[in-house]
């Protein structure tokens, strides 16, 4: 049976009732959507053609416009410069930078398939090895080997003991390349979606977790499968989620500050404060990708170009742009700067890690525990998967989850606030971040509550009136 004719026999089930009569059974409405509207559609295009020239803009505003994002669009206007020179002046595709990144994905991959992770036997507190995730539309339950932070320790320390002892390679490898290395990435991140996209409707992993839209675009942009796979354990969502773009996140940071010193003769006090806050939160990240099975980007989203090639491209292009602008603009803060700066960052933190914290104790304890000092309120819920089952879940309305719906997300946002004030306030570029960052967490705050709506109905009601605000209490 193909992909979509048994996607549609998923959503039209019978089943027999007590006198012996046969009904069709619903199926569960939650996770991404069965059917596109105009805007959704426009919007999906839209992402697909301008995305990838988004990434282009801000990276070759930094090699040939110092980082202005204004004065392209000047010189273009004057007729000072055209896109063709623009794009001439741009570094192509180089086969030294295909093999950098052809090794990086392999050893990323080999480390994933071939490494169990050990790291949870003698680290306190650390949750690693074969866990599971959650609840499909469908009903099943996968297994993931869980080695995350087992990969980005091997992957530093290797970094750390070429840079101090082998040298094989420059710590400013990665700058060097950066432009070539995009062209890379891009070739991987429409190589996965695309290969996604046909393995869906020819040899689906599970096609009762697919979701055909009857819309192409939307189905390459979103995703047809819920957890696309390749054996057992090669899961497309949490390698690509997390590596290889992930775990080059601080290797970049890295390369920056190799690069600063390289050109300067030092590092200034901001490179570190992005370097630090921003190796914080790829740790946290790690730490806790256990729980990370429990998130929107594992339970609702599925496996199409938003996360193939936004993993691969987007990710590790967009949210470095603090440290790329810093090698143009080597900012050495005040002292009160500073530390205003880190003090944000590490608040922001706290409020993140904390209201998550909460929420997976809730889970893990089904609500026997202690949330600020006293059992945690929580509403009663049910909601029913694709095979019919009918299952409870509880939401909590005590601790940071009973100050508003989502304030691990205004954490979040704070971090992200920090990572661009630690460049100053010289140019914008360093800004787009919290500007994309309120952006996509609005917008996913927004789905993640239509999910749950369509999810637990009246339930999620109570829920709301019980905790009327989604991001900051008084305001929204």
């Amino acid at each position: 049976m193909s992909g979509a004719v048994a996607m549609e026999a998923s959503r039209r089930r019978t089943r027999r009732s007590a006198n012996g009569t046969t009904s069709e059974q619903q199926p569960a409405q939650w996770g991404r959507a069965w059917e596109v509207d105009w805007f959704s559609l426009i919007s999906v295009i839209g992402l697909l053609c301008f995305a990838p020239f988004i990434v282009f803009y801000f990276v070759m505003a930094c090699d040939q416009y110092q980082c202005s994002l204004s004065q392209p669009l000047l010189d273009l206007f004057r007729g000072e410069t055209t896109l063709l020179s623009i794009w001439a002046r741009a570094p192509s595709f180089t086969w030294s930078a295909a093999k950098i990144y052809a090794i990086w994905v392999a050893f990323q991959l080999f480390l994933y398939m071939c490494v169990p992770d050990v790291t949870h036997k003698f680290i306190p507190g650390y949750v690693g090895g074969v866990q599971a995730g959650a609840r499909t539309p469908a009903g099943l339950i996968n297994k993931y080997e869980i080695n995350g932070l087992q990969c980005w320790l091997i992957t530093h320390a290797l970094w750390y003991a070429n840079a101090q002892h082998f040298h094989w390679f420059s710590p400013t490898i990665i700058f060097d390349h950066w432009i070539p290395l995009m062209w890379c990435t891009n070739i991987l991140g429409y190589a996965v979606s695309s290969f996604a996209f046909i393995k869906a409707y020819l040899f689906p992993t599970n096609s009762e977790d697919c979701k055909f839209t009857g819309n192409v675009f939307y189905n390459y942009m979103m995703g047809i499968e819920f957890n696309p796979r390749v054996g057992k354990w090669f899961d497309f969502k949490l390698f690509f989620n997390g590596r290889p773009g992930i775990v080059a996140w601080t290797l970049i940071n890295l390369s920056y500050m190799a690069k600063q010193q390289e050109l300067y003769g030092h590092v200034t006090n901001s490179m570190v404060l992005v370097n630090v806050l921003q190796a914080i939160y790829v740790l946290d990240f790690f730490w806790n990708e256990a729980w990370y099975l429990k998130t929107i980007d594992i339970c609702h989203d599925h496996f199409g170009w938003y996360l193939g090639w936004g993993d691969c491209v987007w990710l590790p292009y967009l949210y470095t742009l603090q440290g790329l602008y810093l090698v143009y603009h080597p900012v050495q803060l005040s002292t009160l700067h500073a530390l205003a700066v880190l003090l944000l960052g590490l608040v922001g933190y706290y409020i993140f890690r904390s209201t998550n914290h909460q929420k997976d104790l809730f889970r893990r304890t089904e609500g026997s525990c202690s949330i600020w000092g006293k059992k945690p309120a929580y509403i009663e819920c049910s909601y029913r998967s694709a095979d019919g089952g009918v299952h409870r879940s509880k939401l909590m309305t005590s601790g940071f989850w009973g100050v508003a719906r989502h304030l691990n997300y205004t954490g979040d946002l704070m971090g992200s606030l920090a990572y661009c004030a630690a460049c100053g306030f010289g140019h914008v570029l360093p800004y787009f971040y919290i500007v994309y960052m309120t952006i996509l967490l609005v917008h996913r705050c927004m789905r993640d509550e239509h999910r749950c709506g369509s999810k637990y109905g009246k339930d999620w009601k109570r829920y709301t009136d019980a905790v009327p605000y989604r991001l900051v209490p008084g305001l929204f």
